[in-house]
């Protein structure tokens, strides 16, 4: 960042002069970041484990951590063309009942990792993965965003306890247009 030189201050020998008009300017300069890191620790290992990811269960699996959250938490998992993961983003941790999260937010991150596509985790403290109204509409907001930036929404995971889990694009695909359940189910990431 490139920085103004301010006059020097006058010295007790030099008389003091009428200070010159001076505008303060402050300027912030971001710069993005993105290196290749290779993780070692258990983390690292922990994720080997999870080579592609291949449908909801398999999102569940990778974060059933998050049923001992005590707060809401949000992840957004960034995945290249072959559904690998190239970053874990911990978008928000909110509070017993909410996670406050804006889709700037979201793919700030994912555009700079250069995601192919994402899928979206929360947890719910209370153990029921039911999806609220907030969900739904935080769901729809971020597929739209992700549309318009061209980065696919595969899911969207509410996790609750027990290994229990709901996958809010199943539950779209799972009703047709008259909203019946649909004939067919599936629950690979295609």
């Amino acid at each position: 960042m490139n920085l103004i030189p301010l006059p020097p201050s006058p010295t007790p020998s030099q008389p003091q002069q009428e200070p010159a008009t001076l505008t303060t300017v402050r300027l912030k300069e971001i710069t993005p970041v993105f290196n290749e890191i290779t993780i070692r620790c258990p983390v690292g290992a922990y994720l080997e484990t999870f080579p592609a990811l291949r449908c909801a269960a398999d999102v569940a699996r990778l974060f059933a951590f998050l049923e001992f959250e005590t707060r809401e938490t949000f992840f957004a998992v960034h995945l290249n063309t072959k559904n690998r993961i190239l970053c874990l983003d911990q978008v928000s941790i909110g509070s017993l009942t909410a996670a406050i999260v804006y889709p700037r937010d979201v793919y700030s991150s994912a555009l700079l990792s250069g995601a192919a596509s994402v899928i979206f985790v929360h947890n719910h403290p209370s153990g029921d993965p039911a999806p609220s109204a907030e969900d739904l509409v935080l769901h729809r907001r971020l597929v739209d965003a992700g549309n318009l930036l061209g980065i696919r929404v595969l899911d969207s995971l509410v996790v609750g306890a027990q290994g229990r889990y709901v996958s809010l694009m199943e539950m779209d695909t799972s009703l047709d247009e008259d909203g019946a359940a649909a004939e067919e189910e599936t629950d690979l990431f295609i």
